[in-house]
């Protein structure tokens, strides 16, 4: 295997890239269905106030973010390969110290294991990009949608280990946090079968691209970030306190791992077709379903509080992300340069986390602060949605509506 630049004559290298990224979602991805589920309990039962109880996610999200500019860095000069097995690492080192901070009962340290297990999260937001760099035009839509359909597995994988091994240690849910560094620890080895060249240093004379305000501003670019950044904070927002609102509403844990299950089946199983319709339909409808989806997953969830509402809101939502990000993913890949892409792809994941960050910090208060019961919470959580799905709507549609020669 080789790091330096080869010419793209066809797609047996993308696909086989594809291969190894798709087996790295399934596993590797299955860490964060697990964390996501047992986190806000895990922080509910060490946390001196109740608000804080998704604390740990948002920390998660918030490493996510800082490290993204980092990772995207690493990965411009050193390759995929390097970025990948960073995450891998600062994911084991997380769920090692969240798990030491379960032991011993202390909630700043458990935050301190969930901010590095950011490093991990972010470095699976580039799993996509990486699906694209060595596809053909025709086949990077495909290539995205295959990879994050990779997370099917991890839909099917990472909540069932959550019902083996949450109560599995006298001390709850440090089961799975060991479980978590085993995952990562075998994951990382998947990477040294990737093929993807290291982008060549810039030649003295080489184009420099646009500087980072000129991408942002970039309409296409600026659409596509606005739309990625909805999608993935207000799944986010919904999925962190569903767990919450299940067990608050009556429930048990394991109903709330089944509905996260059929949540992420949903996120991931269009994967598989996602690509055509992009193709067949053009981006921007795609993206706009999306959108639309995510509405009817609010619409749903605001019925009530019977265990068929959870499971509908939770599988629109997936579906909705599906399409609202895979559909912007796509949309920012072909709007910038090879040379940009390091500058481009780190910023987008920034703020894309960035707002997920703010999303996860904002469903603990809403679902814990809103109100004295868990349905006034569950109602809060999902009103949330109307500004930033109003937001995202109306920039997609000035995007469509604006003058193609503009």
């Amino acid at each position: 295997m080789t790091e330096t630049a080869l010419p793209l004559e066809d797609d047996r290298r993308a696909k086989r890239n594809v291969i190894v990224l798709v087996l790295a979602q399934a596993l590797l991805g299955a860490q964060m269905a697990m964390i996501f589920v047992v986190g806000g309990l895990a922080g509910q039962s060490l946390a001196s106030n109740v608000c804080f109880a998704t604390l740990p996610i948002s920390l998660i999200v918030l490493g996510s973010m800082i490290s993204a500019n980092p990772l995207s860095m690493v990965m411009q000069r050193f390759g995929r390969k390097a970025g990948f097995l960073i995450g891998a690492l600062g994911g084991a080192t997380g769920a090692a110290i969240a798990g030491y901070g379960l032991y011993l009962a202390s909630f700043p340290v458990y935050l301190t294991g969930s901010f590095l297990t950011g490093i991990y999260m972010s470095a699976q937001g580039f799993y996509r990009f990486a699906a694209a760099d060595t596809a053909s035009d025709d086949f990077r839509p495909k290539a995205i949608s295959y990879v994050l359909a990779g997370g099917l597995a991890s839909a099917i994988i990472g909540p069932q280990l959550v019902k083996v091994t949450s109560q599995a240690m006298v001390v709850p849910f440090l089961g799975t946090y060991l479980a978590v560094i085993a995952i990562n620890l075998l994951g990382a080895l998947l990477f040294f079968f990737l093929d993807i060249p290291k982008p060549p240093p810039p030649a003295p004379d080489s184009p420099r691209g646009r500087t980072r305000w000129e991408l942002l501003t970039t309409p296409r670019i600026a659409v596509a970030v606005i739309c990625a950044m909805v999608s993935y904070a207000l799944m986010n927002l919904v999925m962190t306190s569903t767990p919450l609102a299940v067990v608050g509403c009556g429930f048990t844990e394991s109903n709330a791992a089944d509905i996260v299950t059929g949540h992420v089946l949903a996120m991931f199983a269009p994967s598989f077709f996602t690509g055509h319709l992009i193709a067949r339909f053009g981006v921007e409808r795609i993206v706009g379903a999306g959108l639309v989806i995510l509405a009817a997953a609010g619409i749903v969830a605001l019925q009530g509080v019977e265990i068929e509402n959870f499971f509908i809101a939770l599988i629109l939502l997936g579906l909705g992300w599906n399409f609202g990000f895979i559909g912007a993913t796509t949309m920012l890949a072909g709007a910038h340069d090879v040379h940009e892409r390091g500058r481009m792809q780190g910023m987008n994941d920034l703020l894309v986390f960035g707002g997920v960050t703010v999303a996860s910090l904002a469903s603990g208060g809403l679902m814990n602060c809103s109100g004295s019961t868990a349905e006034a919470g569950w109602t809060a959580v999902n009103l949330a949605m109307v500004p930033l799905l109003t937001l995202a709507g109306g920039a997609l549609i000035w995007l469509v509506m604006r003058p193609k020669t503009a």
